[in-house]
C-alpha cells in the first residue's frame, strides 16, 4: 500500500465525521478523482470505507444496537421531520434503502446523527435538485438506525408512528 493510501486510512480512522473527497484531494495536492480511485483500491484491499453524501468515513465499533424502520412520506419537509425525530430521540440514521422493482435493493449510507447533519442533508438535496431515493418507491423506504438501548428504539418508533411516517 502506498504512502497516500496509508495516510488516507490514518485520516479516516482519526475522524468521527465523514471527510469530503475534495478535502482529501486538497490535503494530498491531487484531484478528487485520484482520491476516488484510492478509495476504490482501499475497499478492494478490504478496508471498510463508506461513502456518504457528506464524504468518506470508516465506521467505529461503538457497541450500539441497530434496527430497521420502514417509513413512507413524500416531501422534503417530511424527510427533514422524520430525520429530526430520529436524531432527537438519540438515534443515528446509518442508511436509507429502497426495494426497487427492477434493480432490487438500492442502499446509500447517510450517517446522520444530529440536526446539523439533517440540515446539511436537506440542503444538499435542494441544491442538487436530486430526488430522494424514496421517490423511486412512492415514498416507501427503510432506515437502519443505531441506538443505545431498546427503550430508545421504541421511543423513536412511537414518535414516528404518531406522525404517521411508519408503514403498517
Amino acid at each position: 500500500m502506498d504512502n497516500r493510501k496509508l495516510k488516507i486510512i490514518e485520516i479516516l480512522n482519526s475522524q468521527s465525521k465523514p471527510i469530503k473527497g475534495s478535502d482529501l484531494a486538497e490535503e494530498f495536492n491531487v484531484t478528487r478523482q485520484v482520491i476516488v480511485q484510492d478509495i476504490a483500491l482501499l475497499r478492494a484491499e478490504g478496508e471498510n470505507i463508506i461513502a456518504t453524501n457528506r464524504g468518506y468515513i470508516i465506521p467505529k465499533n461503538n457497541n450500539r444496537l441497530s434496527g430497521k424502520i420502514v417509513c413512507q412520506h413524500n416531501t422534503y419537509e417530511e424527510i427533514q421531520d422524520e430525520l429530526n425525530t430520529i436524531v432527537d430521540f438519540g438515534g443515528v440514521v446509518k442508511d436509507v434503502m429502497v426495494d426497487h422493482p427492477i434493480y432490487g435493493e438500492l442502499r446509500t449510507s447517510l450517517e446522520i446523527s444530529n440536526r446539523k447533519d439533517v440540515i446539511d442533508f436537506i440542503e444538499d438535496l435542494v441544491e442538487s435538485q436530486a430526488e430522494p431515493l424514496s421517490s423511486l418507491t412512492d415514498g416507501v423506504h427503510i432506515h437502519t438506525v443505531e441506538f443505545e438501548n431498546e427503550e430508545m428504539f421504541e421511543n423513536i418508533k412511537k414518535a414516528l408512528d404518531k406522525k404517521n411516517y411508519l408503514t403498517k
